[in-house]
C-alpha cells in the first residue's frame, strides 16, 4: 500500500495545471470513480471508470484556453486527501471564471479511486 503523501497529492494538481490529460490520467487507477459537483443525485454526476473520466477532463481541457487550480489547503488522513481550490478559467470566448472547491481523493496502491468534487455554485 502506497502513503498517501503531499507530494503525491501534488503531482496530480500539477498534472491539472499543465492542462495535460495524459499527465492527468497517469494518476487514475482503471476503475476509479469522479463524483462532479452538479447534477441530479444526491453526489451530483458519477463517471465511473478512466476512460470515462478521461473523456470528462479532456473535454474541460478543449472548452477552456487555460484552467488552474490552486491549492488553499490540503489534509491527509489515511488514503484520503482533503484539497481546498481556488479555481480559475479563462474560455476560449475569453470569458473569465472563478470559484472555490473541495475535492477529497481516495486512493488505492498511489492511484485515485474516487475523486469527489464540491464546489461553489456562482450566479450572476
Amino acid at each position: 500500500m502506497t502513503t498517501v503523501t503531499r507530494d503525491l497529492v501534488d503531482s496530480v494538481g500539477d498534472a491539472f495545471n499543465a492542462n495535460d490529460i495524459d499527465a492527468v490520467m497517469k494518476h487514475f487507477a482503471e476503475d476509479a470513480t469522479f463524483d462532479h459537483a452538479i447534477g441530479p443525485k444526491e453526489y451530483g454526476v458519477r463517471f465511473e471508470g478512466a476512460e470515462t473520466i478521461r473523456g470528462v477532463f479532456a473535454g474541460l481541457f478543449e472548452k477552456v484556453e487555460n484552467v488552474h487550480w490552486e491549492t488553499l489547503d490540503c489534509a491527509i488522513s489515511g488514503n484520503k486527501a482533503y484539497c481546498e481550490y481556488r479555481r480559475t478559467a479563462t474560455h476560449k470566448d475569453g470569458r473569465k471564471e472563478e470559484f472555490l472547491s473541495v475535492d477529497i481523493l481516495t486512493y488505492r496502491d498511489g492511484l485515485i479511486v474516487h475523486k469527489d468534487t464540491y464546489y461553489k455554485q456562482r450566479t450572476e
